[in-house]
């Protein structure tokens, strides 16, 4: 069984990179296997030009500093038993950073520019909203001063009236301090409004990667296409008819041969029975299928 399967892609520095697909697809594994919080079985990860997956634990744990992720479930990611001050200077205390003034200093600083303020720092995280509770993540990850993020759904368990706000502070962050990010969401209008390019994802392997706009209006693989569709459109764009996959989604356990997307695609050929590559159908457009050009290979 591989959750991840032969997944490559590069993410350049300060660009936002979107990753997107159906629940389940595998999207938030490959996020922790990036970081080796899940140890990756195969392949290579490469960060700032360095191999990463065997790294002993000491530099694994002290490149950690450049690479942190924010969580989908804010309140589930702090120690409940922990105020925001202490859950804010620990990873500070952790790697030996500045004192202890400049500590409280620092923590002071980060929570002002997520929109906290010093009275916060008393708090426990059960005592804050949740776009708070997401704002003191956001605040942690940035305490060590990175220079990649992993967003792992970091919106989706927000009140929707909040979630514009933390988008809207990512944004602001991301700019401010030109950080890298993987943006992960099944919201395809969010990754179209936040990334630069966006790979598409189905059960563990990755269907389609392209530009934003080229993904949007030359999209070439069945999966993105029924994604698109099923965006809520306003009166004056244009609206697609609503592509409705059949069948469910096959068990990580009991995948199809060949094209994992077979089942389900409205355009399965018995050429689908063999696995397809990756592969350029366009400039820097990359599409898993074997009804879309030749197979000139991502790697």
């Amino acid at each position: 069984m591989k959750p991840v399967d032969d997944v490559s892609f590069s993410i350049q520095n300060g660009e936002i990179f979107g990753l997107v697909g159906e629940s389940g697809c595998g999207k938030s594994t490959l996020g922790k296997v990036i970081l080796r919080l899940l140890e990756p079985t195969g392949g290579e990860i490469i960060f700032q030009g360095k191999k990463i997956n065997n790294l002993p634990s000491e530099e694994m744990r002290l490149l950690r500093r450049n690479m942190q992720i924010i969580f989908q479930d804010p309140l589930a990611s702090l120690n409940p038993r922990m105020t925001i001050q202490e859950i804010m200077e620990r990873p500070m205390k952790a790697y030996g950073l500045l004192n202890v003034k400049d500590q409280r200093e620092e923590t002071l600083t980060l929570v002002e520019k997520v929109g906290l303020n010093e009275d916060h720092l008393s708090f426990y995280p059960h005592e804050l909203s949740g776009g708070q509770q997401q704002r003191v993540g956001i605040a942690r990850a940035l305490s060590l001063h990175p220079q990649f993020l992993i967003l792992d759904e970091p919106t989706s368990a927000l009140d929707v009236s909040i979630q514009s706000q933390i988008i809207n502070l990512l944004m602001q962050l991301q700019d401010e301090f030109k950080l890298s990010y993987l943006f992960i969401s099944h919201n395809l209008s969010l990754i179209r409004f936040m990334s630069k390019r966006i790979a598409a994802m189905y059960l563990g392997k990755i269907m389609e990667l392209a530009d934003k706009r080229e993904l949007y209006e030359h999209t070439a693989h069945p999966y993105t296409q029924a994604l698109l569709s099923a965006i809520p459109k306003l009166t004056r764009e244009k609206r697609g008819k609503r592509i409705i996959l059949q069948g469910s989604t096959p068990s990580i356990m009991n995948l199809p041969l060949g094209c994992r997307f077979r089942t389900r695609c409205l355009h399965s050929q018995k050429i689908c029975e063999s696995e397809p590559k990756l592969h350029e159908i366009a400039p820097y457009h990359f599409v898993a299928c074997h009804l879309h050009g030749s197979e000139k290979s991502l790697s």
